[in-house]
């Protein structure tokens, strides 16, 4: 589900869409357990998104990454990066040009720190470039004032 909500901070009438998790499962085709974004907080279709990660020891990976020492595989961390982008990209182009859309590529990655259960991350994404089937997108999650990972991403829709 979309929903509107008014954007206190900017106090001039204009309003973020954000999305709850069925709103995502509408441009995704990810599902549990690999749906790594829980919630779109702002989304601006041509520019930037910024949705939510919320992280729970209960997520699978937890059980054997690794025992004791409970890490999110960074991996991870760069595909709910995707999946975020992979939002704002759909929600970016012409509904005629949507369908499945594919990771196609990867630059400048860097994961900064560890992401442990009880973390909240702060996905943000922003358009480089834009066509009517690819983009190229930069990426950079937070936990707190702190970034863990960072990247440029490449996406196309399939055929």
């Amino acid at each position: 589900m979309i929903e509107k909500k008014k954007n206190e901070s900017e106090g001039d009438g204009s309003s973020p869409m954000v999305m709850d998790i069925l709103g995502i499962m509408d441009f995704l085709p990810h599902r549990y357990p690999f749906i790594l974004i829980d919630r779109i907080l702002d989304l601006v279709p041509g520019e930037s998104i910024r949705a939510l990660k919320n992280v729970s020891m209960n997520e699978g990976f937890f059980q054997g990454h690794f025992p004791g020492k409970p890490v999110m595989p960074g991996v991870l961390i760069i595909e709910a990066m995707a999946q975020a982008c992979g939002v704002l990209m759909l929600k970016s182009i012409p509904e005629e040009n949507r369908g499945l859309l594919f990771f196609s590529g990867i630059d400048k990655a860097r994961l900064r720190k560890p992401v442990i259960p009880g973390d909240q991350l702060v996905i943000d994404g922003r358009i480089l470039n834009l066509r009517s089937k690819a983009s190229r997108m930069t990426g950079i999650v937070k936990s707190g004032n702190h970034v863990v990972a960072e990247a440029v991403l490449m996406a196309v829709i399939g055929s």
